[in-house]
């Protein structure tokens, strides 16, 4: 792989004011060209998916039931052969021994990789949440120090936050950190939980607290003394990564190895904790790919009754689904790559701002990472068990690789910050940007009551795929309007109403979702005509519509909790205008896409 150099730019310190603000979704339209597609992808950024999938199938494969058997010796070895094709230095700066590539590259490795199982989970840990702290928070010499061989696999990297007793709470952390008396070392006394890499790792990202107060990182070497490993847990999936706990015994940890500054590793935490979300959440594209490959060829090997499990319309129906929510899922991932991509292009990591601005740019999209954890997560565990469906018996045999993507794929819902916690901080983020004014929102809520009063439900569409853009706006509409009513009627304890808070998160979720895939088809048909898109027109009317009741539905009981009598039959009735629509035939335009789906034995776009 070669290097990028313009999407590695070194360019003027001035923050990037092109860049679309984090959460506007919910109250303005986007231009379909101006998001990024994976009908985008350069031909370099393809030949990085493809040189990631070769690797992944010559020389990851052939050893898989080693890995999974969790030999430390192989993957390790293995993870030294991906540094030497780039793949772990992808996201390092140029002068730090990596490819400082642009972060749609990164996103179609993450994807590409998910075919490799535990192994995949490795590399992840390595290249994102393991590395990226140093790159995005460390100083120069840190970055001189650990990156380069970060970068090629000769050290491999692990993140310490979890602890015994805090998980989501992760500023519960008990691990301390208390200052030598001659100032040289920190001494580090704790233990991490549940830590990737754990078993082979050289340099550990760990999180304590300076005098038990102070929220701090650490850059931690394995040799030091008093560095020490629990036992491998016994997992229910992904069984070839390593996880073992972390103990922290009297270690003196140089004071150069301090990351950031004193008190400020919630900012390292929670940042690069967003960047994992994303990844995750193309990792799980990856996974929804492969679980629906092998779901097609099953049902078109398999026959019951004298013809094949595929031409049954049940099972033809569950495939079309399984590609409509991968195809969603796919428009959200590289849409929001795009964004972030965007705002942290021109940072320069040889400057001492870098982790600032990092922060900063990172943070703007808080909210759209944790829509991708959730949505991808849950995607992933829909397309696994309906594939584990289709094969049926045999799904839940360790021979047929369908049952490990189904134990392997539980776990990203706990990953990263739980779907619940996540769904807490959607709605949450929003409300705190346009407290901060950096959204409109008050204003958008305030409008609209003005608006619905006069509110007449169109029925009548005539441009292609306006009927969608009508219901995209009109979720939109339901969504500031109850969470409208829910900041008037909660105030600032709307935070302790968590079930309200995942009402307006799921319909954050879906609205995001139902945008993102009618963007990129508009986009598609500009660029290649409605023939072309014809496949991803049926999809996104389907999705559209299904979201569409969905979100409906989730106002209806939001409105029937915070309202009563004349207040309640009012709200209601304002909803019911809303949500009109007549439905479309979702049975004939799902066969359409299982035709499709079917003959290909693999997910299909066009």
């Amino acid at each position: 792989m070669t290097s990028n150099a313009s999407n590695a730019s070194q360019a003027s310190h001035v923050p990037n004011s092109s860049y679309v603000i984090g959460g506007s979704f919910v109250l303005a339209e986007t231009d379909p060209l101006t998001i990024t597609t994976p009908e985008d992808l350069t031909e370099e950024q393809r030949m990085i998916g493809e040189t990631t999938a070769e690797f992944i199938e010559g020389a990851v494969l052939p050893h898989d039931e080693r890995i999974e058997k969790l030999d430390y010796e192989l993957t390790v070895k293995l993870m030294r052969q991906a540094g030497e094709l780039g793949l772990l230095g992808v996201d390092v700066p140029e002068m730090f021994g990596g490819l400082g590539l642009d972060k749609v590259s990164s996103t179609v490795i993450s994807e590409k990789l998910a075919k490799a199982s535990s192994f995949a989970l490795s590399i992840g840990a390595h290249v994102g949440i393991g590395t990226l702290p140093i790159v995005f928070f460390g100083t120069r010499s840190q970055k001189e120090r650990y990156l380069p061989d970060l970068a090629t696999g000769t050290k491999i990297a692990a993140y310490c936050l979890t602890e015994p007793s805090s998980g989501s709470d992760a500023l519960g952390a008990k691990t301390t950190a208390k200052l030598t008396d001659d100032g040289a070392h920190y001494v580090l006394n704790g233990a991490k939980q549940f830590i990737t890499n754990a078993g082979f790792a050289d340099v550990f990202i760990v999180y304590a607290k300076i005098d038990g107060t102070q929220f701090s990182a650490f850059i931690v070497e394995r040799t030091m003394e008093g560095v020490g490993f629990g036992p491998e847990e016994k997992k229910m999936g992904i069984k070839g990564s390593s996880t073992r706990p972390l103990i922290l015994d009297n270690v003196h940890v140089p004071i150069e190895n301090l990351l950031g500054e004193p008190g400020k590793g919630h900012i390292i935490a929670f940042n690069i904790l967003n960047i994992g979300r994303f990844k995750l959440g193309a990792g799980c594209l990856g996974g929804a790919k492969e679980a629906l490959e092998l779901s097609v060829r099953y049902a078109n090997q398999r026959t019951q009754f004298g013809q094949t499990l595929s031409s049954f319309p049940l099972i033809a129906q569950k495939l079309a689904d399984m590609n409509i929510r991968t195809y969603v899922l796919e428009s959200m991932v590289y849409r929001t790559v795009g964004l972030v991509d965007t705002i942290l292009q021109d940072i320069d990591h040889s400057q001492d701002d870098a982790g600032t601005r990092s922060a900063k740019g990172i943070a703007e999209y808080t909210l759209e990472c944790s829509i991708i954890k959730v949505f991808g997560t849950e995607a992933l565990d829909y397309v696994a068990d309906e594939g584990v469906q289709i094969h049926g018996g045999y799904g839940y045999i360790q021979e047929y690789k369908i049952e490990r993507i189904y134990r392997d794929s539980r776990i990203n819902r706990i990953f990263e910050g739980t779907n619940e916690i996540n769904r807490l901080l959607i709605p949450g983020t929003l409300l705190k940007k346009a407290l901060k004014g950096e959204l409109p929102l008050i204003e958008h809520v305030e409008a609209l009551q003005q608006e619905l009063i006069a509110f007449v439900p169109q029925q009548e569409f005539e441009s292609f795929l306006e009927k969608e853009a009508y219901l995209v706006a009109n979720a939109k509409r339901m969504f500031l309007m109850i969470g409208g009513l829910a900041v008037q009627k909660y105030g600032t304890k709307l935070e302790q109403e968590q079930e309200t808070l995942a009402l307006l998160a799921d319909s954050m979720i879906q609205i995001y979702a139902m945008e993102s895939a009618l963007l990129r088809t508009r986009k598609l048909i500009s660029s290649q005509g409605e023939a072309r898109a014809e496949l991803a027109v049926r999809m996104t009317r389907i999705f559209v519509q299904e979201a569409f009741h969905s979100i409906a539905g989730w106002a209806e009981n939001a409105v029937a909790s915070m309202q009563a009598g004349d207040m309640q039959r009012i709200q209601l009735s304002i909803l019911k205008k809303l949500a009109r629509s007549t439905p479309e035939n979702l049975i004939q335009l799902k066969r359409g896409v299982a035709a499709r789906v079917i003959p290909a034995e693999a997910y299909m776009v066009h």
